[in-house]
């Protein structure tokens, strides 16, 4: 006989929440490894002894990281969803039949706690690992990942050029009570790069007219809506407005050992000493050192190699593509710090110099008299009077490095970087709700990447077995898979007698 479900709405009489939820569930486990008690006491300055009950702080934070444990990248969406969830239900430590918090309470307490709460956090998980012994901590990789922030570039609007010298000058004369400063080469130069970036930017249209070019830059335009973002752009990607989130992952367990947000126009290379030190701090907490950096080319640079040897930690990372280890046809006389060509001629240093982007240069140059005979005068310096090599004031740090990559070491450590980091960015993207934040504010946004770092973590901490567990439940393995193979032949044997046997009968 065929049935048919009738529902009908009815008042429960005997629930338990508890109950219902299995042992093994996610969330169960989770709400059983997570104590998140110090949270009322580091949570009490933030509070008066008057007026309404807030949310419980730690209801608050395990309602945060069930929004980046499940991909979920809007408060509204982590509220609906722990409304139809009774394991997320459990884990909050609400019943079936209790109202929950209004989703905008989340982003009013986010913006109310400090980050250095969050950062408190993040080290109390990363402690739970390094207690569970899923660290080595002598081996770091490094690497970073643009975050889309929470404006659009339809935000953006032109500098106003206030602080040009020019107009400030002026503005100073008309006002005969202050005092008449003087505009200082470096601030001059630096208005005279912003006009030019903002004739990019607005280029005069036939017909008379003012057009907005595709090109805009943080030179010229800032975002209204969060001013701390900035315009960004990957190959093959349109230009947005971003932060930059820099990750250090051991390379043992993949845990992440340090994540922090910063501005999107800063170079790999000027983040890494904060990302290191960071980083130091983390693990000498627990007891760990910090012994080997693997980045990329993005984080190579003088500071970058010096903070490195200043903390004795070796480093690889691959010298950006200026660098030259030798200089075809000549030789560098260290004791005398100058180039000699193959003639003979030497190349004194003559002076210190400092490009656009900030680097300080050696310039090491010959005389017009000395190269003014030479028969490899065209090949050499062609139409000039002079040969000039320019060398950076940081250059014993790249060869110090240059001849660390050539090792076989090297080779598997950039393999082993690339196989590290470089997932562990794809997963909190991808899975785990840090393709962009929403909030506004640099440290806003470090809040965020803050936690999809410790969703990451204690997922991996969930996950993680023991080695010497792992040893074992390896050794039964391979045990009861040679008693199956024994009982197989044992089997087929007894098979075969018995069939002759049956045979001779």
């Amino acid at each position: 006989m065929q049935g048919k479900k009738q529902y009908s709405e009815q008042l429960f009489k005997s629930f338990q929440l508890s109950q219902r939820i299995p042992e093994d569930n996610f969330y169960r486990r989770l709400k059983d490894l997570l104590n998140l008690q110090w949270l009322y006491k580091e949570t009490r300055q933030y509070y008066g002894s008057e007026g309404q009950q807030s949310i419980d702080p730690v209801v608050f934070f395990k309602l945060i990281l069930i929004g980046y444990l499940e991909n979920l990248g809007s408060d509204r969406r982590i509220m609906n969803s722990v409304s139809m969830r009774m394991d997320m239900l459990y884990f909050i430590g609400y019943d079936i039949d209790e109202s929950l918090p209004w989703h905008s309470t989340l982003s009013r307490t986010r913006q109310l706690y400090g980050e250095d709460l969050f950062k408190q956090l993040f080290r109390q998980v990363l402690k739970q690992c390094i207690d569970k012994g899923m660290l080595s901590g002598r081996r770091q990789a490094m690497d970073s990942a643009p975050v889309k922030a929470n404006a659009s570039m339809d935000s953006l609007q032109q500098k106003e050029l206030l602080q040009d010298g020019d107009a400030y000058t002026e503005e100073l004369i008309t006002n005969q009570e202050a005092p008449l400063p003087k505009v200082s080469p470096a601030r001059k130069k630096a208005t005279e790069q912003h006009h030019r970036w903002k004739a990019r930017a607005y280029k005069e249209m036939p017909g008379g007219k003012n057009d907005r070019s595709k090109f805009v830059s943080n030179h010229t335009h800032f975002s209204t809506t969060d001013a701390d973002a900035r315009i960004s752009v990957k190959p093959g990607k349109p230009r947005q407005l971003n932060y930059l989130a820099q990750v250090s992952v051991d390379t043992a367990s993949h845990v992440i050992t340090q994540i922090q947000s910063d501005y999107a126009s800063k170079r790999d290379s000027q983040c890494l000493p904060s990302l290191l030190e960071n980083t130091i701090s983390n693990l000498q907490e627990n007891g760990l050192q910090l012994e080997e950096v693997l980045a990329d080319t993005g984080f190579s640079s003088g500071e970058a190699l010096q903070a490195l040897e200043d903390h004795n930690i070796e480093g690889y990372i691959p010298n950006f593509g200026q660098y030259k280890a030798t200089r075809e046809g000549f030789s560098y006389d260290k004791e005398n710090d100058r180039y000699t060509c193959s003639r003979g001629i030497h190349l004194p240093f003559k002076k210190l110099t400092t490009t656009s982007l900030g680097y300080q240069m050696k310039v090491y140059r010959s005389s017009a008299k000395d190269c003014g005979q030479c028969p490899l005068r065209s090949k050499c310096i062609g139409k000039s009077k002079f040969k000039k090599i320019d060398d950076s004031v940081d250059k014993p740090l790249y060869d110090r490095m240059h001849l660390r990559l050539q090792t076989q070491k090297a080779k598997r450590m950039k393999k082993l970087r690339s196989s590290t980091v470089e997932p562990v960015i794809g997963t909190l993207s991808s899975f785990l709700a840090m393709r962009r934040v929403n909030t506004r504010g640099k440290i806003q946004s470090n809040k965020c990447m803050l936690m999809a770092a410790i969703a990451y973590n204690l997922k991996k901490l969930l996950k993680f077995i023991h080695p010497k567990v792992q040893v074992s439940i390896q050794t039964i393995s391979r045990a009861a898979k040679l008693l199956k193979n024994v009982f197989v032949q044992w089997y087929y044997s007894l098979l075969s007698h018995l069939k002759i046997y049956g045979h001779g009968i």
